[in-house]
């Protein structure tokens, strides 16, 4: 981003769409917009990440009764029960009990078995974003603000890259070196620590190892996970869920593969997700 007169103009305008949601009562909306126009004046802050990604679409309220299996759950919406499609094939025991109020989103497209997407669920007065296909969308904003401080410096940025038999999620370069990027969505936080995997996972250890393979060949290779709520302070493995995935993460670590994790920032609406801040790793 150009800063001076260009960026005056940028604060100028953001200054005006700030105001605007002060007066409507939008105040999640319009602390992005300030952070976004600090940025116009005063250049990049990473300290303060305002990267989001916006809840498209008719979303509404509902209740959770059950899951019949790991992609769909029903729903209780006034005096209706609705079938849903659930975009997460982790456990999620925690936050899926009957009686939870959860968001649900309206999706109308051909060839589809249902019309809802399950994206949110409340827990302990908070907000838990459930859609697995959120963070690769966050992360790809963030990249491409240069919001995550650590993976700043690429100027080329491709999503779904293919790496042998595997596929990463972001491939990225500059002039100096090529990084793999693999994103991981946690969901299960236990005291304030946010965990991975909450179910055993065979494909994510084979990207853990892939990426060790990755960085023996010369490439810099990074994994970010990304806690979809508010309430963690760190991140650790789920060593009892899935013992294999933690010992081979911890083994990646030891051979230099680099390991993140972020938490995100959820409006009261459940309208807007945002990258917050970086929490430590402890293996």
């Amino acid at each position: 981003m150009q800063h001076g007169v260009q960026g005056y103009d940028y604060a100028k305008s953001t200054f005006c769409l700030c105001f605007l949601h002060l007066r409507c009562g939008t105040y999640f909306l319009a602390y992005l917009y300030f952070h976004y126009m600090n940025r116009c004046l005063c250049g990049w802050d990473r300290r303060k990440l305002v990267s989001f990604i916006k809840i498209e679409g008719k979303t509404f309220r509902g209740v959770f009764q059950e899951r019949p299996n790991r992609f769909s759950a029903l729903v209780k919406v006034k005096d209706k029960i609705l079938f849903t499609f659930l975009p997460n094939p982790g456990r999620m025991h925690e936050l899926l009990s009957p009686g939870t109020e959860v968001i649900l989103r309206e999706v109308v497209k051909d060839n589809r078995k249902t019309n809802y997407d399950l994206i949110g669920v409340s827990f302990n007065g908070r907000w838990v974003s459930v859609d697995s296909r959120v963070p690769n969308k966050l992360v790809l904003e963030a990249l491409r603000n240069q919001d995550i401080k650590e993976l700043s410096e690429y100027s080329v940025i491709k999503p779904e890259y293919g790496y042998g038999h595997t596929r990463f999620d972001f491939f990225l370069t500059n002039e100096r070196e090529r990084c793999f990027l693999e994103v991981k969505s946690a969901t299960l936080v236990k005291d304030g620590v946010a965990m991975f995997p909450d179910a055993v996972t065979e494909r994510g250890k084979r990207h853990v190892n892939d990426l060790v393979k990755a960085k023996q060949e010369g490439y810099r290779a990074c994994i970010l996970f990304l806690v979809q709520r508010t309430d963690a302070y760190s991140f650790a493995p789920d060593d009892e869920t899935d013992p294999k995935f933690g010992k081979a993460l911890r083994n990646a670590a030891a051979e230099g593969v680099e390991i993140y994790a972020y938490k995100m920032e959820i409006s009261s609406n459940f309208s807007l997700l945002s990258l917050s801040s970086r929490l430590d790793v402890n293996l």
